[in-house]
């Protein structure tokens, strides 16, 4: 499945007024990554994968339309699948889009 491009391009928007954004093929989709961190990425399987602290990504598996990023069969701590209803509306995808940038721009820059 390829990814959604009206998602990627919702994203884009709320990261317009972002300084140091890039975008990647990853993971099947589309990896949105501040100073080189993964920020964000729309995901190939639909919905959206966001980076968020270890800590805060535990919390935040109780919310709706939230589930572990699986890769090869492991959970990834800090990294949340949010299925296509969980960012239907501007107002659902934004908070996901401040908690992946938030956490990637409190990483080091890469390159």
């Amino acid at each position: 499945m390829a990814y959604d491009e009206d998602l990627a391009n919702r994203v884009r928007e709320l990261l317009a007024d972002e300084t140091a954004v890039s975008e990647m093929a990853m993971f099947g989709g589309l990896a949105f990554l501040l100073h080189g961190n993964m920020a964000v990425a729309v995901s190939g399987q639909g919905g959206l994968l966001a980076r968020v602290g270890p800590d805060e990504g535990e919390k935040l598996l109780s919310s709706p339309h939230v589930s572990a990023m699986v890769m090869r069969g492991r959970a990834m701590k800090g990294w949340l699948r949010i299925d296509a209803e969980g960012v239907r509306t501007k107002r659902a995808l934004a908070p996901w889009v401040r908690r992946g940038v938030a956490f990637a721009g409190s990483l080091p820059p890469k390159g």
